[in-house]
């Protein structure tokens, strides 16, 4: 509309809540009208003139007041929101909280993270004994500690470990981690994460290693990757590596999960949503595998698995109030399903290795093809998709696929 800068609003003299748009050249009622003064009945006529009335001098002081009180209370406000909006709903949608319910939290089993580091102080991990630390970023060993700024490695940890305000998908594991990544959470250089993965493997003798980190999606370490011959040499210990699909940057052209996510033997996990829906980051697994152009086919299509990945509430860095923050990416969703393997092998780590007391290649498929079978579907998703992967995670049909692929209980 034209000339609307020059419009004020009127007050109608019966009925003052109704405004009427003037010209402001336009006289107006009298000031007698509204049993005032002519000046103070053109005063009426600012538009802002009735909320600037209220605003000021009371209304101002009063929204000064709540602001200082929301910011003075803003720890105890965040703690609140935290309990309300937790992530729960993760460990109950991933099937988690009911393979717990045997009273199994991961007892016996041996996890290593590769990661920023820990927090050891914080009140929710309190309970823990470290198996092992080692620092490979900047190779200082002691104390224990997270180097991470927004403290990746240790919303990891809380998300597998916690036992405090939250539970954590398996807190009853032994726990190992190492640091190879930098401040900023990303992967410092293949050396320090080939040397953890290595370290994970020969001195903490670990069963599962943790991997949330990798390269950028749609790229890869090279054939000759001293990273990957690492995860090689652990897959071939039977170790099983459970690594990030990716977090992806809009702006690449992305052609595949990130490595070592997208090693065959590795379960590459891609992120979804509380109404489970893939996260629009999470990375996309390629029909065929980089590495050696073949075609990749069932149970080890990329990523093999979704599970819960955003907005989930976690442990952080213990000197900040409150020591809690969310977190979302494909890092989350890994540790879920590094949770959900620890209580499956919890129970079943002797049937599955067999006679031999190894688990092999063979073995270790089978675990994937109880994972693929497990995950949840919907009606119009195909036998795999290339952001969720066989579907989402659920540890509790997990665990029975793996029972009838191993002969369990029957």
């Amino acid at each position: 509309m034209r000339g609307t800068s020059r419009l004020e609003l009127m007050p109608e003299p019966d009925e003052p809540s109704l405004l009427t748009a003037v010209d402001s050249n336009a006289p107006g009622y009298p000031g007698e009208s509204y049993g005032i003064s002519d000046e103070e009945a053109r005063r009426l006529r600012s538009p802002m003139g009735p909320i600037m009335r209220f605003l000021w001098p009371w209304g101002a002081v009063g929204f000064s007041a709540v602001v200082a009180s929301i910011l003075l209370l803003y720890p105890s406000i965040y703690s609140l929101i935290g309990e309300v909006l937790d992530s729960e709903w993760a460990f109950e949608d991933s099937g988690i909280r009911e393979l717990q319910e045997s009273g199994n939290l991961g007892e016996g089993v041996r996890v290593c993270m590769v990661d920023t580091g820990i927090d050891v102080s914080h009140p929710d991990l309190s309970h823990l004994t470290l198996s092992g630390f080692r620092d490979f970023y900047s190779e200082k060993d002691s104390p224990v500690r997270d180097i991470g700024t927004n403290s990746h490695g240790t919303l990891m940890a809380g998300l597998l470990v916690a036992n405090g305000s939250f539970t954590g998908a398996a807190p009853g594991v032994s726990l190992s981690v190492a640091i190879s990544l930098g401040p900023d959470g990303k992967s410092a250089n293949e050396r320090m994460v080939s040397q953890a993965i290595r370290w994970c493997r020969i001195s903490q003798d670990s069963d599962i290693i943790s991997l949330s980190l990798g390269t950028a999606p749609g790229s890869s370490f090279s054939a000759t990757s001293d990273t990957l011959d690492a995860v090689r040499e652990a897959l071939d210990d039977g170790i099983f590596v459970i690594a990030a699909a990716g977090n992806i940057d809009p702006k690449q052209n992305i052609s595949d999960v990130s490595s070592p996510a997208s090693l065959s033997g590795v379960i590459a996990v891609g992120a979804h949503d509380r109404n489970g829906d893939p996260w629009i980051d999470s990375a996309e697994g390629a029909q065929y595998d980089p590495e050696t152009g073949e075609e990749r086919i069932f149970p080890n299509q990329k990523p093999e698995i979704s599970a819960p990945g955003v907005d989930l509430w976690s442990c952080r860095d213990s000197d900040r109030d409150p020591p809690y923050a969310f977190s979302t990416g494909t890092s989350d969703s890994t540790v879920l399903v590094t949770g959900a393997l620890a209580l499956i092998l919890s129970l079943y780590q002797d049937q599955i290795e067999g006679e031999n007391g190894i688990i092999d290649h063979h073995e270790m498929d089978l675990v994937k093809v109880a994972l693929a079978n497990s995950a949840r579907t919907d009606p119009n998703q195909s036998d795999h998709d290339s952001k969720k992967g066989y579907g989402l995670l659920d540890a509790q049909e997990w665990s029975r696929q793996v029972e009838i692929e191993f002969g369990i209980n029957q």
